[in-house]
């Protein structure tokens, strides 16, 4: 479920508000990887804050905690609301943070690519052959795909034998 703008203000204090409106964006992008670092610390730290107060009101709620204030609480709904807030933020700021490590790798592999085709040209061209197995060096053996029988050949000439002599022996009746 998506909460509107208008929810997110009523649940966030000033300063949550201002580090939620940062994760959306244009403003996102526009940040330095030092400050987008920094965010996602402090992002995580709200959420976590909220994470653990939810659990607190809950616990008081089912009697398992002692009330903070002077009577239990009696719902979490607008900490959830908080909570769920803080959440996708933080879920903006690591797609962020996923998205500039991709972009920074491809970067990476490209010079890769680059670095690799400049070491394929400085390489002399020998004319070797393709393939290394030649006759006069002796081929090498080529191991069989073919299992082993574990039956001795012995056997199976006994039992091949006694199929007939059966065979034979229900024909002539």
């Amino acid at each position: 479920m998506s909460i509107s703008r208008r929810q997110q203000d009523r649940t966030l204090d000033k300063s949550e508000r201002e580090l939620v409106s940062s994760t959306y964006h244009p403003a996102l992008q526009d940040l330095t990887d030092k400050e987008l670092s920094n965010l996602t610390r402090l992002v995580r730290e709200r959420r976590d804050k909220a994470r653990d107060e939810v659990q607190r009101r809950k616990r008081e709620i089912r009697g398992k905690a002692a009330p903070k204030g002077a009577e239990a609480a009696t719902s979490a709904v607008g900490n959830k609301v908080k909570l769920e807030v803080l959440a996708t933020a933080v879920r903006r700021v690591n797609a962020e943070r996923s998205r500039r490590e991709r972009m920074a790798s491809q970067l990476t592999q490209a010079e890769l690519s680059r670095r690799a085709l400049k070491l394929k040209q400085a390489t002399p061209d020998d004319d070797a052959p393709l393939n290394t197995r030649h006759a006069h060096q002796g081929m090498r053996k080529v191991a069989s795909e073919r299992r082993e029988s574990l039956v001795r050949p012995m056997e199976l000439g006994r039992l091949r034998k006694a199929a007939s002599v059966a065979q034979a022996k229900r024909d002539s009746r």
